[in-house]
C-alpha cells in the first residue's frame, strides 16, 4: 500500500538514523556554500495555512459481490445455459435440464423442497411474494402455501408451458437476493447435472472493488469510509467502503509477513462504472483532517543537536533555526506549531 502517513516513519527513521548533521546539510555542497558566502540556504519554501488530510492509496481489483454457486436441484442433461456475462432478472431462466428452465425467484433463503398446500414456511412465503409482484395473485402472501396459492402456481405454471402441478420445487425455481451475474458454467450444455452440484456461478449485477490493508492501518478505512477508485481507462469514480472483513490472513506476497484484512468497495453510481472483471485498480482513502493548521515541506525539517525538530526561518535576508512541534504527515508536508511561525514565513529547503 502508498500512503502518506508512512512519510511521518520515513522522515523519524531519517532523523535517528542521518543524525542532526546529514539533516542540517541539505542540499550537499551547495547548502554548505551557501552557508559559507551568506548563511543562507539554496532555496525556500512558505510556510502554508490550509487542511491537511491523511491520504493513502491501495490497489485494489474491479469485480462483482456476492458470488455464489448455483447447484442443481434435479439429475438430468444440462440442456441450456446462459452466457457468461449476462444478467438473470426475476423469473427469468437461470438453466436448463432436459429442456425444462429453472427459472430464479427472489429470496435470501434456498428452495430445498417442492411446497404443496398445506406446508408453512419462509420459502413459502418467497414464493407467494414472488407470484404476487409477477402478477399472480389471489391470495395473502404469507408463509401458509394455500389452495389459493396452487392456482396461482398453476397460472405461472401455464404461462411457462409447464404441466401444471401447482406445486413448486428446486426443480422450478432458484432463490437469490436480487438479480445475478453469470460469472462461469459450472456443468456445460451436454453433461449431465447431478442434484447438489453445482451447476453456474453467479454474482450480484453491481460492481466492487476489493482491496487488503494491513492489520495495524485497517482504521483508515472503516465501513462508510469515503474513497475514490481510479479505473482502468484514467478516469476516478467515488465510493464508499461497505464492509470490512473479520479475519486476517496473508497477503499475496510473500516478502510482507503483516496479516490483511479485506475490504470491499461499493460504487455511489455503479451503473457508469465500466472495465473488465478482474482489473486493477487504485483506490485512494482519506483519513484524519487536520483544518487550518500550518505546513511545511517535510523536507524543510532539521535534526537540532538538543534533540527535537527545526526549520530555517529566512527573514530580511537572515536565517536562524527555529525549534517546532510536529503534528500530522501527509501529501508531502508536516504540520508545524510554536517557533513564532506565520503563514507566508520562508523556510529552508534543499536545492532542486
Amino acid at each position: 500500500m502508498r500512503r502518506g502517513r508512512v512519510l511521518a516513519a520515513g522522515v523519524a527513521v531519517l532523523a535517528v538514523a542521518a543524525g542532526s548533521v546529514a539533516l542540517t546539510q541539505l542540499g550537499g555542497s551547495d547548502r554548505a556554500d551557501a552557508r559559507q558566502n551568506t548563511g543562507l540556504p539554496p532555496d525556500t519554501a512558505a510556510v502554508q495555512r490550509g487542511d491537511l488530510r491523511d491520504s493513502a492509496q491501495a490497489d485494489g481489483k474491479l469485480g462483482y459481490d456476492k458470488q455464489r454457486k448455483v447447484n442443481a436441484g434435479a439429475a438430468g442433461t444440462m440442456t441450456w445455459t446462459p452466457p457468461t456475462g449476462s444478467t438473470v432478472e426475476r423469473d427469468g431462466r437461470l438453466y436448463e435440464i432436459d429442456g425444462l428452465a429453472v427459472r430464479l425467484m427472489y429470496g435470501s433463503g434456498p428452495m430445498y423442497r417442492t411446497v404443496k398446500p398445506g406446508d408453512r414456511g419462509r420459502d413459502v412465503e418467497q414464493v407467494e411474494r414472488n407470484l404476487a409482484v409477477l402478477g399472480y395473485t389471489g391470495f395473502t402472501p404469507d408463509d401458509e402455501y394455500t389452495d389459493l396459492t396452487a392456482a396461482a402456481v398453476k397460472r405461472w405454471q401455464k404461462a411457462h408451458d409447464r404441466e401444471q402441478t401447482g406445486t413448486l420445487g428446486p426443480r422450478d425455481v432458484v432463490f437469490a437476493p436480487g438479480e445475478v451475474r453469470i460469472k462461469s458454467i459450472g456443468t456445460p450444455v451436454g453433461d449431465l447435472a447431478q442434484p447438489g452440484a453445482p451447476v453456474l456461478t453467479t454474482t450480484g449485477s453491481e460492481r466492487v472493488v476489493t482491496f487488503a490493508l494491513d492489520v495495524a492501518e485497517s482504521a483508515l478505512a472503516k465501513a462508510g469510509t469515503k474513497v475514490t477508485v481510479d479505473l482502468p481507462d484514467g478516469t476516478s469514480v467515488p465510493g464508499t467502503v461497505s464492509s470490512v472483513g473479520r479475519t486476517a490472513k496473508p497477503g499475496d506476497d510473500p516478502q510482507d509477513s503483516e496479516p490483511k484484512v479485506t475490504l470491499t468497495v461499493s460504487f455511489d453510481k455503479p451503473d457508469k462504472v465500466g472495465g473488465f472483471d478482474q482489473s486493477p485498480v487504485t483506490v485512494n482513502l482519506t483519513g484524519e483532517t487536520r483544518k487550518n493548521v500550518l505546513s511545511v515541506p517535510v523536507n524543510a525539517l532539521l535534526a537540532l543537536p538538543g534533540g527535537g525538530f527545526g526549520l530555517q526561518v529566512v527573514e530580511k535576508g537572515a536565517a536562524r533555526d527555529v525549534k517546532v512541534e510536529l503534528g500530522m504527515f501527509a501529501e508531502g508536508r508536516v504540520e508545524v506549531s510554536g517557533g513564532g511561525l506565520r503563514e507566508g514565513m520562508k523556510v529552508g529547503v534543499p536545492s532542486l
